[in-house]
C-alpha cells in the first residue's frame, strides 16, 4: 500500500468522479503539438488510479469525453478517439494486476464498431473483479443520461407495465447510468473552471464539489489525497441540520 493511501482518513469516499479538464492548455504551456496535451493526460490517470485502489475507493469515474465534444474539430475527435482506444488497451493490464473491474457509460451509438467491441470485451473480461471499478464516461452527457432513463420508464407506462402517476424519483434512479454503485461522493473538477459541464448530473445530486486550478495532466495521487482528506472533514448533511447529522453520529 502507498503512503498516501495509508494516511488516508477513516471517513472515505465510496465513489470519486473526475472532470479532467485543461489537457489542451497544458499542451499549449508547454508547446507541445496538437493534441499533444491529452495524450500527457492520458498518462496522467495511471498514478490517480492506483492511489484510489490502495486507499479502498469502490468506484471511479472520469469523464473522457462528453456528448458535447463532438462538436469538436474533427481532428481533435479522431485524436480523442484514438487516445480511447490506446488508454483502454493500456489499462487492461493493470485492471488484472489490480484486479480492477472496468466498465463505460455513454451513448455507445455514436461511436466506431470497433470501439464498441473494445469496450464490450474489456467489460466482460473484468466483470468479475472486485478491488475497484474504474468508470470511463465516452459520448456521456448527464441530461441525455435522464432522458434515457425517462425513455425507459415511459415505454413501460406505454405497455402498460407501469402507471405514470408511480413514478418516483426511486423508479427514475433505478434507469440512470451506474444505477447500481453508489451515488458520487466526491466530484473534482481540474483545469480551474467551476462548472459540473452536463456531467452525472443525477447521481452528483448530494455529492462535494472540488475545484482545482491544476491542469489535469499535472493532477496528481498527492493532491487527490488532500482533497480526500478534506472530504473527511465535511459534515454531509443531504437536507438535515447540523444537530440532526450530529445526533445521528452518536445515536449510532
Amino acid at each position: 500500500m502507498s503512503t498516501l493511501a495509508a494516511s488516508a482518513p477513516n471517513i472515505l469516499p465510496h465513489h470519486i468522479a473526475i472532470i479532467m479538464d485543461g489537457n489542451n492548455r497544458y499542451g499549449k504551456a508547454h508547446n507541445l503539438g496538437k493534441g499533444q496535451g491529452h495524450v500527457a493526460g492520458k498518462d496522467a490517470l495511471d498514478p490517480i488510479v492506483e492511489y484510489c485502489v490502495d486507499a479502498g475507493i469502490e468506484v471511479l469515474t472520469v469523464f473522457a469525453f462528453s456528448s458535447e465534444n463532438w462538436q469538436r474539430p474533427p481532428s481533435e475527435v479522431a485524436l480523442l478517439m484514438r487516445l480511447l482506444t490506446s488508454t483502454i488497451h493500456e489499462q487492461m493490464p493493470r485492471m488484472y494486476e489490480y484486479r480492477i473491474r472496468l466498465r463505460f457509460i455513454g451513448d455507445r451509438s455514436q461511436l466506431s464498431s470497433d470501439l464498441q467491441t473494445l469496450m464490450a470485451d474489456a467489460e466482460e473480461k473484468t466483470a468479475e473483479f472486485e478491488a475497484m471499478t474504474l468508470v470511463i464516461a465516452i459520448s456521456y452527457g448527464g441530461q441525455w443520461d435522464i432522458a434515457h432513463a425517462a425513455k425507459q420508464l415511459a415505454k413501460q407506462v406505454r405497455s402498460g407495465d407501469l402507471c405514470a402517476e408511480d413514478i418516483d424519483k426511486e423508479k427514475l434512479g433505478k434507469y440512470v447510468q451506474l444505477a447500481d454503485t453508489p451515488a458520487v461522493d466526491m466530484l473534482i473538477r481540474t483545469g480551474g473552471e467551476y462548472r459540473i459541464s452536463n456531467f452525472l448530473l443525477w447521481q452528483s445530486a448530494y455529492a462535494e464539489l472540488f475545484f482545482t486550478k491544476t491542469l489535469w495532466p499535472n493532477f496528481s495521487a498527492a493532491e487527490l489525497s488532500e482533497m480526500v482528506a478534506e472530504f473527511g472533514q465535511r459534515q454531509r448533511r443531504f437536507g438535515k441540520t447540523s444537530e440532526q447529522v450530529v445526533g445521528d453520529h452518536v445515536s449510532k
